[in-house]
């Protein structure tokens, strides 16, 4: 969940109907374009065929039983041993050519961490005028008369296997400290869980529209990739709807009008259909007026809801014990027809994964959740939008070549340790310029969508060997800054969405955030340290 996310949205609604309402802040980025009404949009096309396929089973439940699925039973896994130190001289396995190269050409002693990498960057905008320096002495030089937001080429890494990065920073040593700790954990897992099944429960034994829906657990903690706290989680509230027809709004890619094919009177989502189509706006509302009747009966337990802010299909609790804990419920309708023509070339993970994993996860459902297009200065609150997370967590928690990659016999990589610390970089440059505005619109989906772009790039395990943990986050970093260079990050599952259009974020916003990350990047990231 984006620590920004609960600042109020300036936008509201100006489309409507008489049942019309804001929804809640979003934990996803808004994904189309401002377009025409809907009532131009009636003539979309179909999406899929429209028949059920048969389901498949996905990774989780090959592997039997996820033990994830038991919300907080038990903390992550052990931490894997330091490796030993290579010969000196050998260059570590995973690395491009070009690294190679240098390996074999440079003298070892050569290619230890720099006591500095340069004058530090100034900062675009800072509320300070210097920053944090590297612990050791600088050496000087000219001044650069231009700051570009460049993308400098990757640096060997030191071939003794010491722990500091360039600059000084120590990578484990942040990641410890953004490790979750087993009492947290257990402490807030039992209060959760008692809420989410007792609000499951409820809407089960309830005569009304929800009475089929299912839980399904999604989000980062789910993931495994949960920093500093555990104190947000993701739910899904999930409700099948059978022969489902979808008609894209505006050529988004990402957004849809759902009808039905048939709609006997037998239906019980019918009192949500307003001229055949199933409005996102009516089902979002009738679920929270359930959920925050419902929370009144929970004992022993101070549980509040969340003010609803448009553009987010979350219906946010904040449970209050020591710390406030916040559970996002979303309501999303379960589809098992084919995947939408605008995915046919997404989840590009055929080199990494395998393409025979990437037919199973095809082969499962997809969701859509009551997360609204934009229109204009408003929403478009009829709109449903896909959503992935059930896959992003089967491929996170599944994320080697080799099956075994990071079980407790299999050989271990740093690829979640590279996704915690860029969730991390984010949030801290979040906190720092919290008064501004320039960093509201980035939000962690997208971190973990150029992650596993990083991953389609290098899809070898070896490439991500821990010893290798230094070079693996600067690509990792390397490859967002470009994305934000080029005003270009193109969606994992819908290609034809891109999250860093100017529709989306403006041009100033990418600059910012690409200058402040090239000078964490060039100083050794002293935001590691300031919060």
């Amino acid at each position: 969940m984006d620590p920004g996310r609960r600042k109020a949205t300036q936008i509201t609604s100006k489309a409507g109907a008489a049942t019309r309402k804001p929804s809640e802040p979003g934990t996803r980025v808004a994904l189309t374009q401002p377009c025409e009404s809907p009532a131009a949009s009636r003539a979309a096309r179909p999406v899929g065929k429209g028949g059920p396929v048969r389901e498949s089973q996905s990774l989780q439940t090959q592997n039997a039983r996820d033990p994830q699925e038991k919300l907080l039973e038990r903390a992550p896994g052990a931490r894997s041993k330091k490796p030993s130190l290579r010969a000196k001289g050998a260059p570590p396995s995973g690395f491009s050519s070009t690294e190679r190269i240098v390996a074999r050409t440079v003298p070892a002693q050569a290619m230890e961490p720099p006591a500095a990498l340069g004058p530090p960057l100034p900062r675009a905008g800072s509320r300070r005028e210097g920053g944090a320096r590297s612990a050791r002495e600088q050496k000087p030089q000219p001044e650069p008369t231009e700051v570009p937001c460049s993308v400098p080429p990757l640096r060997a890494p030191s071939l003794g296997g010491k722990e500091g990065a360039p600059g000084g920073w120590k990578p484990r040593a942040v990641l410890e400290k953004l490790r979750l700790r087993r009492q947290e954990i257990s402490a807030a897992a039992e209060v959760v869980n008692k809420v989410v099944d007792h609000l499951l429960r409820r809407l089960q034994d309830f005569d009304s529209e929800f009475k089929g829906v299912e839980l399904l657990r999604t989000g980062s903690y789910y993931e495994r990739v949960k920093i500093s706290a555990p104190n947000e989680f993701d739910v899904m509230f999930k409700l099948e709807v059978p022969r489902i027809q979808l008609e894209e709004y505006c050529d988004s890619g990402a957004h849809y009008f759902v009808k039905f094919k048939r709609n006997p009177k037998g239906n019980p989502l019918k009192h949500f259909v307003e001229e055949e189509i199933l409005s996102a706006s009516k089902m979002l509302l009738k679920f929270r007026k359930i959920i925050k009747d419902e929370i009144k009966n929970i004992k022993d337990i101070d549980v509040t809801m969340e003010k609803k802010k448009p553009g987010s299909p979350a219906v946010t609790l904040v449970i209050r014990k020591s710390e406030e804990i916040f559970v996002d419920i979303i309501l999303a309708l379960e589809s098992k027809s084919s995947w939408p023509a605008n995915t046919q070339k997404g989840l590009p993970i055929n080199n990494w994964l395998g393409a025979k994993v990437r037919t199973n996860l095809r082969r499962q459902p997809f969701y859509l959740v009551p997360k609204h297009a934009k229109k204009g200065n408003g929403f478009q609150e009829e709109t449903w939008r896909l959503s992935f997370s059930h896959i992003e967590k089967d491929i996170l928690n599944n994320h080697g070549q080799s099956k075994t990659c990071c079980e407790t016999d299999g050989v271990k990589c740093c690829r979640k340790d590279c996704l915690k610390l860029m969730k991390y970089l984010l949030e801290q440059l979040k906190k720092k310029f919290e008064d501004r505005k320039e960093l509201d619109k980035f939000c962690s989906y997208h971190v973990k969508t150029a992650f596993l772009h990083v991953c389609t790039k290098d899809p070898q395990d070896s490439q991500w060997h821990p010893k290798n943990l230094v070079v693996c986050f600067d690509n990792c970093v390397a490859f967002f800054l470009e994305c934000l260079r080029a005003e270009q990050l193109e969606h994992y599952f819908i290609p034809v969405v891109n999250l860093f259009s100017r529709n989306h974020i403006d041009k100033i916003s990418k600059e910012f955030l690409c200058k402040e990350i090239e000078y964490e990047r060039n100083n050794g990231f002293p935001i590691f340290n300031e919060f």
